[in-house]
């Protein structure tokens, strides 16, 4: 899936639209099926206010990437995010899916490629005016528009196929909560990993890329 933007041409744009498509919904879906019925908000008591930005840093077995979380454009978002961090979540996750020009997406899987129990998804916030750019963390998930749980990814391009088009379940997009403004270094040596399949899995990195620890940036806030 890595050679998909190499088949981009200009004469032929239905297969391109096609191919983008299939990456949307192959590349950075949640791997497990969420019904609808499960669907619920977060608690309000746990959307938290700041004078600045949030900070957190991700600990990787290939150095620290540091995000800067936009809880002004996306509260339901980042409150969910941090309420997995701060219960060490994240600790011992590892980032199971990685396409080069694309994205790399983390925090569901242990090292032994097992599926970690999540609490209820959440409100998609894609129509937040926040565009999947080089750098942005955004809310994986399923087909279904309110499916995210705990699962993230970085854009390593500027994706702009995955912004929010409309209200419709293929053009809802993909909720951007925040930004890497240091470690985007660390972000391009996991993208350019080798890769293979493990079971029905693809694109998981042949080396493991561990999160040993996640935590808040105590120079934040």
């Amino acid at each position: 899936m890595g050679q998909i933007f190499k088949l981009i041409k200009k004469k032929a744009p239905i297969i391109v639209i096609a191919i983008l498509t299939g990456t949307l919904l192959l590349g950075i879906m949640a791997f497990k099926f969420i019904a609808e019925k499960e669907i619920a908000k977060v608690d309000e008591k746990k959307i938290e206010q700041y004078e600045s930005n949030t900070q957190v840093i991700l600990d990787t077995t290939m150095g620290s990437i540091v995000i800067e979380l936009y809880q002004d454009k996306a509260p339901i978002s980042v409150a969910n995010f941090l309420d997995y961090l701060d219960s060490g979540f994240y600790n011992g996750t590892i980032f199971h899916r990685v396409i080069p020009n694309f994205m790399i997406q983390g925090g569901g899987f242990t090292e032994d490629m097992d599926e970690k129990k999540t609490g209820s998804p959440i409100k998609n916030e894609a129509g937040n005016g926040l565009p999947n750019l080089r750098g942005t963390i955004a809310m994986a998930r399923t087909r279904i528009v309110d499916s995210a749980t705990s699962q993230f990814f970085i854009n390593t391009i500027d994706n702009f196929f995955l912004n929010h088009q409309d209200n419709s379940p293929d053009g809802y997009g993909y909720c951007v909560f925040g930004k890497v403004i240091e470690g985007m270094e660390v972000v391009d040596a996991i993208q350019n990993l080798p890769t293979g399949t493990y079971g029905y899995f693809e694109d998981v990195p042949l080396e493991s890329v561990l999160i040993k620890t996640a935590c808040r940036n105590n120079q934040s806030n």
